[in-house]
């Protein structure tokens, strides 16, 4: 579904990403995991469109999209939750799922991705027309997966959806993943959680200043001893 080949990305003249390769098939979670500074954050956003590699290709269901405008990213089928949500917070819950499906395609079927979307997070149903900044973290963090799933991709990308929330609202968060991913969207996540995302995921990947230094089944990671060393703790 989506091949990344030989992507450098960089801001001005300093290369965050370099020369990395990935893929993520038809129906699949994929992790790329890394301590902070890896370049997780920019790599993804260069794979949702928000920032142009400097070299390489971007292949999504056959067509390369790397030199697309981002704002097509989105009518193709991939939609970003970004890291810090990105909520309108002023403007109430259903206004911002709503804003998810502004696209001809999702507009279209707006109600029965809202039915989808409330069914997966019952408790945003219950605050529709309060404000998004009154929602506590882990429902800002719903509000977000929510949100772009009403723009109904085909693949998700999610840039640290664990960040700062409570353990037990990581592993609900973790379960509803496996439930879209379930419903046949794919998935593709930066994580900082390593165990819970090796666990979720089909195929992981290293980043480590840049570069994909790891890359393989999630089990066969978690076995390799620096790989326990470094990102495990044991």
């Amino acid at each position: 579904m989506l091949e990344a080949r030989d992507l450098r990305v960089g801001y001005g003249a300093a290369p965050a990403v370099w020369d990395v390769s990935l893929d993520v098939a038809e129906g699949e979670i994929a992790v790329v995991v890394g301590p902070n500074g890896a370049g997780k954050t920019t790599l993804i956003n260069a794979l949702a469109g928000l920032h142009k590699p400097a070299s390489g290709r971007i292949v999504f269901q056959g067509s390369d999209v790397a030199r697309l405008p981002s704002h097509r990213y989105c009518g193709l089928g991939i939609a970003l939750v970004p890291e810090g949500r990105r909520l309108f917070t002023g403007m109430s819950v259903r206004e911002n799922l709503e804003l998810g499906a502004y696209r001809g395609a999702a507009k279209a079927g707006r109600a029965r991705s809202m039915e989808r979307v409330l069914a997966l997070f019952p408790v945003l149903g219950e605050k529709l027309g309060l404000a998004a900044g009154t929602l506590s973290g882990g429902q800002q963090q719903m509000l977000a997966i929510g949100r772009a799933l009403m723009a109904r991709p085909k693949l998700l990308l999610l840039d640290e959806p664990s960040l700062g929330l409570a353990p037990a609202i990581v592993v609900e968060m973790f379960r509803i993943l496996r439930e879209v991913n379930r419903g046949g969207v794919a998935v593709l996540l930066v994580e900082q959680n390593v165990a819970m995302a090796l666990d979720l995921a089909s195929r992981a990947y290293v980043l480590e200043e840049g570069r994909i230094v790891a890359q393989g089944a999630p089990r066969e990671l978690s076995s390799r001893e620096e790989i326990r060393r470094a990102y495990l703790g044991n």
